[in-house]
């Protein structure tokens, strides 16, 4: 059986380390980058191309800290920004390795836009994670973009991009699987840090979820004293 957490109960786990200074964004770049690496190659992409959507915030970081691992490595990587703010260290890192941001006029439906997702053969969905709280459903630009995305994703043809999504698809409740709208991008693989998060163990969240991947940050034992919320 899979044990899943709350978000609550991840930060809780994560927070001694994040004290202690310890790389835990890198740790999970590291692991989601892997993932991403894993479904190029099942695609036949060598080196690929890959589409980062970067929200504001830690889950953006991680996506980010990717681009810059998976840029250096020869993969054609852009970057959507979603938010107000990025994860600028990220961000810096991406540029630095060779990922191209697009720029804000990039808007869906624009020839810029068109020209940024086509031929593209994975979508990171970095939009939201577990510190979004609240209502988990896409607004302003982030839910354009996932619009505009959604189509291609469905479309039922072998040069459709595969979504990997960080940590959750962005629009799915982290703890009860809640879908306020059908705004949301399937994903091939979930790429879940420390703990499977609970939401995506729930229908309807757990049928946008995909694979599920846990990758290890270094928070095992302060999740084994959690009670998961939930087991499947």
């Amino acid at each position: 059986m899979i044990p899943g957490y709350t978000a609550e109960q991840i930060r809780r786990a994560e927070a001694p380390h994040l004290e202690a200074g310890e790389p835990l964004m890198e740790r999970a770049a590291a692991g989601l980058t892997a993932v991403i690496r894993e479904v190029l190659a099942t695609r036949g992409a060598a080196p690929g191309a890959v589409l980062v959507l970067a929200g504001s915030g830690d889950n953006g970081g991680d996506a980010l800290f990717s681009a810059a691992s998976l840029a250096g490595a020869g993969v054609a990587v852009r970057i959507l920004t979603t938010g107000s703010r990025v994860h600028e260290a990220g961000l810096a890192a991406a540029e630095a390795a060779g990922a191209f941001t697009a720029e804000r006029e990039a808007e869906p439906g624009s020839e810029a836009f068109a020209d940024l997702v086509d031929g593209v053969d994975v979508i990171v969905d970095g939009i939201l994670g577990i510190g979004a709280g609240g209502d988990p459903g896409l607004r302003g630009r982030a839910r354009e973009v996932v619009a505009a995305l959604r189509p291609r994703v469905l479309m039922r043809r072998a040069d459709a991009p595969s979504v990997v999504a960080v940590d959750l698809p962005s629009g799915i409740g982290a703890d009860d699987g809640a879908l306020p709208d059908g705004v949301v991008l399937p994903a091939l693989v979930t790429v879940m840090f420390g703990g499977a998060k609970a939401g995506l163990l729930l229908a309807p969240g757990s049928g946008l979820a995909g694979r599920l991947v846990v990758v290890d940050i270094g928070t095992g034992d302060e999740l084994a004293r959690e009670e998961p919320a939930v087991r499947v």
